[in-house]
């Protein structure tokens, strides 16, 4: 099968690689399209470190069953799926919890986190256990499908994590794929004011069109006095979906009593500093999201499917597996939200 291998930073590599075969439990997929997310971005380019070669990325798929190992019986060949980039065991304490997430034994297919990594889906195919995909919608597009992981962490974040509830003011800082998904979650979930912040107008304005309220660019304004002249009273919920530590520092700068504030975008090793006394005295709750379990999957099926969240209003860019260089000199650009490849 033809599939895009990272065999060291920078180095990207379009190659005939074995198709891999289904082992018990586990179920083998046709790739039919694949979100193209920062984290594989970063891992390409290098500014996330912690990648082991080689590596197939893509971590956002969805496709059609074309294989099953021994034992499984509630998929089949030909089956349209939508797949959980991380698998889990089930039966480790954590699991029991239902924190799949924190699972001892996790193992995630293209992305980041577990230590046990396994090939992803900028490839033809994908093998992965049978517990981590999802029917797919029949009306739903394979477009929209392979955007159920980001939609499910966007809604993990921001509603079972942050706890935003209806009619919360809601600052929402970088608005690429996953903060344009975060701030469709806050709308839908009820959002009073939703402010959208980020460097790039092209993503302010799609940022509008999807239900921001107010935008900021802190290129052109002081943010924090812009987001005070709207949000008198400051906001209720802060997610930071942009990644730099400048929108972390820029989070903090935000923050009045009782404020929530998500770190969910940054993934590289940087540091900021918090004054302790003033934490204390704010009351302010920090949280942190990472990742997606079934429970938010689920989540975020039903609003797909619901119409209460539309992944194809996100999608800027299509490319097919072999202009995955191209895919990646837009992902460079400010100019895009959502790039999908196609295997």
């Amino acid at each position: 099968m033809l599939a895009a291998v990272l065999t060291d930073f920078n180095r990207l590599e379009l190659r005939e690689v074995p198709t891999p075969e289904p082992g018990e439990g586990e179920v083998l997929v046709r790739i039919k399209a694949c979100g193209f997310c920062a984290t594989d971005y970063k891992a390409i380019k290098g500014i996330r470190r912690n990648v082991r070669f080689p590596l197939i990325p893509g971590h956002e798929p969805a496709g059609v069953v074309a294989g099953v190992g021994a034992g499984v019986k509630h998929v089949k060949e030909g089956d349209e799926v939508i797949i959980q980039p991380s698998g889990f065991c089930g039966t480790c304490p954590q699991c029991r919890m239902g924190l799949h997430h924190y699972c001892s034994q996790s193992f995630v297919t293209g992305g980041d986190g577990p230590e046990d990594v396994r090939p992803g889906s900028f490839a033809e195919y994908t093998v992965t256990a049978a517990t981590s995909v999802y029917p797919k919608p029949k009306h739903i597009s394979f477009d929209a499908a392979c955007q159920t992981e980001p939609v499910s962490g966007a809604w993990k974040g921001v509603v079972h994590t942050s706890q935003m509830q209806v009619g919360d003011d809601v600052v929402v800082i970088g608005t690429g794929g996953i903060g344009m998904y975060c701030l469709m979650v806050a709308k839908a979930a009820g959002a009073g004011r939703l402010i959208a912040i980020d460097i790039s107008d092209y993503a302010l304005e799609t940022a509008r069109r999807l239900g921001a309220t107010h935008t900021i660019n802190p290129l052109r304004e002081d943010a924090r006095t812009a987001v005070y002249d709207i949000l008198p009273d400051g906001p209720d919920v802060i997610i930071e979906s942009a990644g730099p530590i400048e929108a972390v520092k820029l989070m903090v700068s935000l923050l009045r009593r009782g404020t929530r504030w998500n770190v969910f975008g940054i993934t590289t090793h940087e540091t900021f500093e918090l004054d302790g006394g003033l934490m204390h005295f704010l009351e302010a709750r920090m949280d942190a999201s990472f990742g997606t379990n079934p429970l938010a999957m689920q989540k975020a099926i039903r609003l797909i499917e619901r119409g209460l969240v539309d992944p194809e209003k996100v999608i800027s860019h299509r490319f097919p597996l072999t202009e995955i260089h191209k895919a990646v000199e837009v992902m460079e650009s400010p100019k895009r939200n959502k790039v999908i490849i196609y295997p």
